[in-house]
This record gives structure tokens, C-alpha cells and sequence, in this order.
């Protein structure tokens, strides 16, 4: 698709979704775009790459329901990332009625920050190719491996998964290539060499830190937001 382009969904299709259903997260094929087992609020994170805790006011439906979105956009061609989120922005005001106001509260964060040993980080091989985040792994770790990423796209991609949102105070402004390998799950963790939890990996890996502290972040707070209309 045209880098220029403002899609939207041309026809979308919202349903609950189906607990049977081993679908889940985001695809994009083509010009086909699956939203699935998403809730208003998780769509909100995407949508505006915000973390859930600076979405507030969200009725409780609108936190624990989730949904199955498929459709195509109407603009030829696979929409980028950025795109995605613009046809996502959209349908929520028109199929989910929703409406909020930004604000800036004083919450509870993760600081980014580099640690005292400096940042173990390879400038981009091409710093003008559109950042990308690719993701595998097995049993209770993960890998991500980043190229041409600056760090607000790492902590965009990063702050999903967190319990708090991110704020950068690196003062890194470059683009960079690296991979980052951790363990999300170390209750049910039985590789003996799996890597370690997010918050080493980070350290030791990329030369940077998650530090615990509070700070003034936008806020999205929920006016209106409503179930879906019909098909």
C-alpha cells in the first residue's frame, strides 16, 4: 500500500470470539487484516501504542470481552503496521461508538535508562528501512530480533507486554539492530538454558535498564464506548 495512504476497513466483520479458537493477535495477509481475541482495551493499546494502564474509565466489558475483527481495507494493497493502526483507530469509533479525551497523570513506569556500561547496540545496516520486529521461540522464552528500530519502536513493541508502562530517558536518538532473548515464564520454565527474565536479558544483552519509578504520562480516558454494532 501506498505509504501515503489513510485506509480504512472497507467491510469488517466483529464477533465475540470463539473460545475454541487457537486464533489470537494480529495478522495481516496480504490485503486481509485479523484482529483476534482482542478486548476494546488491548485494541486501544495497539491502536494508539499506548500500555493497558493508560487507557482509563473503560467499562469492564470493554476490558475483559474479547472479539474476532476480520476484513480488508479500502485502499489496493497490504497495509504497513502504522496503516493497521489507522484502520483500527477508526473502526473503534465507528463500530464500537467509542469516544475519549487525552489527559496526563503522574503513574507508575518503567524508566528506560542505559546502564553504567553503556549500550550493547549495532547501528542499523540501513537506518532508512522502516522498523521491524520479528518474534520465535520455544517452551517458556522468547526471542525478538529488531532491525532499523529506534527506542521508542522498542519500547512501543515492548510496554504490550509489561505491567507498566515505558518511558524513555536513554537519550539514544540512532536506529539499531539487535536481538533480545528472555524468559516470560519461569514458574513453568524446564530448559536448563533457557535465558533469563525480561529485566536481565535487557542488561545484560542491550546494555540498558527497566528502572521503577513514577512519572507524568497521556493518559486516554474513555468518554463513551459501547458492544459493537451488527455486521
Amino acid at each position: 500500500m501506498a505509504a501515503d495512504a489513510h485506509p480504512s476497513f472497507a467491510v469488517a466483520t466483529v464477533k465475540p470470539h470463539d473460545p475454541n479458537s487457537r486464533r489470537d493477535g494480529i495478522e495481516i495477509t496480504g490485503d486481509h487484516v485479523a484482529i483476534l481475541n482482542e478486548s476494546v482495551v488491548k485494541m486501544m493499546v495497539v491502536a494508539y501504542a499506548i500500555n493497558k494502564h493508560q487507557v482509563l474509565s473503560a467499562p469492564d466489558w470493554a476490558v475483559n470481552q474479547s472479539f474476532d475483527i476480520e476484513g480488508k481495507p479500502d485502499i489496493p494493497g497490504e497495509p504497513s503496521w502504522d496503516q493497521v493502526r489507522l484502520m483500527l483507530q477508526k473502526l473503534l469509533a465507528d463500530r464500537f461508538g467509542l469516544q475519549f479525551h487525552r489527559d496526563r497523570c503522574e503513574l507508575p513506569v518503567y524508566a528506560l535508562q542505559v546502564t553504567k556500561g553503556g549500550p550493547k547496540l549495532s547501528p542499523a545496516a540501513d537506518p532508512t528501512a522502516k522498523p521491524l520486529e520479528q518474534s520465535s521461540g520455544r517452551g517458556a522464552w522468547s526471542k525478538h530480533t529488531y532491525t532499523s528500530t529506534s527506542m521508542a519502536y522498542f519500547i512501543d513493541i515492548e510496554q504490550f507486554w509489561r505491567d507498566r508502562p515505558i518511558v524513555d530517558q536513554t537519550g539514544l536518538i540512532g536506529r539499531y539492530d539487535f536481538s533480545l532473548r528472555y524468559t516470560y515464564n519461569e514458574l513453568n520454565n524446564t530448559d536448563p538454558d533457557a535465558p533469563p527474565e525480561i529485566f536481565t536479558a535487557i542488561q545484560e544483552q542491550l546494555g540498558l535498564k527497566l528502572q521503577p519509578t513514577k512519572a507524568p504520562v497521556d493518559v486516554l480516558v474513555v468518554d463513551q464506548v459501547q458492544h459493537p454494532s451488527e455486521n
